[in-house]
């Protein structure tokens, strides 16, 4: 499988500083986005240390398959799927303890998307409401769900598309990493061929750019590095209200 892939953040216009963060691991295969929050630039920190705690799991456990893990397996999956899911939850452990532990980054806390290429196979594994998409057979599709308060709200009873449009409280996120000691980490797969392209990306562009304007760039934009940018661009013409992340993956041959 040849991957090609490419990964932008910018500040959007209304934020001081840059809480987002995208991580590529190519030799794994491993891409990810981050969505941190919290005052005093902690959730930057939180971001941060979450695609790290990430990416340095998957390199020490690659390099030493007998390595101790912080968590038991789950006999239910297969060892790929468990060492996403450690990776995750020893982020979430790793942010929730330097919170409590250092009063400056009491309450940081950030997003999650990550996503894992395999020979036939993608693994998701997210937390909060950072996406991602896939284009496939000329369908663009969300492969994600928000872990926000809007979309409990439309799970619970259906919502006009005034009413979404106007809740109160759409950035309200009800899982995170760091936020307990412990976190439920949604893991899904789907099967990943040739030119499929995957858009890993944080809510500053999917809550600003609609799903069919996200998909007529990456249609029509062959040139990632340049998507990505008239990605972000397009979040900032719609008023740039939140840092803005993408990651661009296609898969070939």
């Amino acid at each position: 499988m040849r991957i090609e892939s490419y990964g932008r953040t910018d500040v959007g216009l209304k934020r001081g500083h840059n809480e987002d963060c995208f991580h590529i691991l190519e030799t794994e295969g491993l891409f990810m986005v981050a969505d941190g929050m919290g005052g005093h630039r902690s959730g930057e920190v939180a971001a941060r240390m979450a695609v790290d705690t990430i990416a340095g799991f998957f390199n020490a456990t690659k390099r030493d398959e007998e390595v101790t893990w912080p968590f038991k397996l789950d006999k239910t999956r297969d060892y790929v799927e468990n060492r996403l899911l450690a990776a995750v939850r020893l982020a979430n452990l790793r942010i929730f303890e330097s919170a409590e532990r250092e009063s400056q980054l009491h309450g940081m806390g950030t997003t999650i998307v990550s996503l894992l290429l395999l020979d036939d196979r993608a693994l998701i594994a997210h937390v909060g409401d950072s996406r991602i998409y896939r284009h496939h057979a000329n369908e663009f599709v969300q492969l994600t769900e928000d872990h926000s308060l809007l979309n409990d709200y439309i799970r619970m009873k259906k919502l006009t598309a005034q009413e979404i449009e106007q809740f109160p409280h759409k950035n309200v996120i009800v899982r995170a990493l760091g936020m307990k000691e412990t976190v439920q980490v949604d893991l899904s797969t789907v099967k990943a061929e040739k030119d499929d392209l995957f858009l890993l990306c944080s809510d500053g562009l999917s809550g600003m750019v609609p799903d069919p304007k996200m998909e007529e760039i990456v249609k029509r934009q062959p040139d990632l590095g340049v998507a990505t940018q008239e990605l972000i661009d397009a979040a900032n013409a719609a008023g740039g209200n939140d840092n803005i992340s993408v990651v661009l993956i296609r898969i070939g041959a």
